[in-house]
């Protein structure tokens, strides 16, 4: 099995392939409502992005994530490594919940953070359903467990099909607090569920 890497620790090339199953497309003969996918428009990153970094925070792990601009509001649980080596996932009958990488990078410090949730189940739309329709400059904060709150900008939104995922680009170490945020998208195939993923690039641009 091909594996990618969070930092030292490799991981599993199912690492978000546990997300993708498409439950309630297949129970609704294929869905008359798939969810939002990414502009080619939005995969283009804003060169002012990289001047508008804020200053790390210390390592704190997040309990919540909120995306005002479509509607998510949701605690956050830790994520570990299964016995193959791939990233386990949140429950899939708790729609409303998200999970993060907790052996990697805290969302806010330096380097990348990591977190995943499902689009569906098998009762409809879950956490993350409507992340394909982010734009580029949209907030997203994530409460943390010292108090503070730490609030990132959205670079770009992309969807690759997953023969083609870009490891080191999703995955790999950034010399600035960085997050992203995957789910389930390319297309849907009754047999083999979500062709590929969802992903968000975002950066630290504050805290409170």
């Amino acid at each position: 099995m091909r594996r990618r890497r969070f930092g030292n620790t490799a991981i599993g090339a199912v690492t978000v392939g546990a997300l993708c199953t498409g439950a309630w497309l297949l129970t609704n003969g294929g869905g008359t409502n798939p969810p939002p996918q990414p502009s080619a428009a939005e995969a283009r990153p804003d060169p002012a992005a990289e001047r508008a970094a804020a200053r790390a925070l210390p390592p704190s792990p997040p309990d919540r994530i909120r995306i005002p601009a479509i509607h998510v509001d949701a605690p956050l649980m830790g994520l570990k490594l299964t016995g193959n080596g791939s990233l386990d996932v949140p429950p899939a009958a708790k729609k409303n919940l998200a999970g993060w990488y907790e052996s990697g990078t805290t969302p806010g410090e330096t380097g990348t953070a990591i977190v995943a949730g499902h689009v569906d189940n098998a009762d409809g739309p879950a956490v993350f359903y409507d992340l394909g329709a982010l734009k580029k400059g949209t907030t997203i904060e994530l409460d943390r467990l010292d108090g503070t709150v730490a609030l990132f900008t959205v670079d770009a939104v992309e969807v690759y099909q997953a023969s083609q995922f870009p490891d080191q680009k999703v995955y790999g170490a950034a010399g600035r607090p960085e997050l992203r945020v995957i789910t389930c998208g390319g297309g849907y195939s009754r047999s083999t569920g979500y062709q590929g993923n969802v992903v968000v690039f975002a950066h630290l641009t504050g805290s409170r």
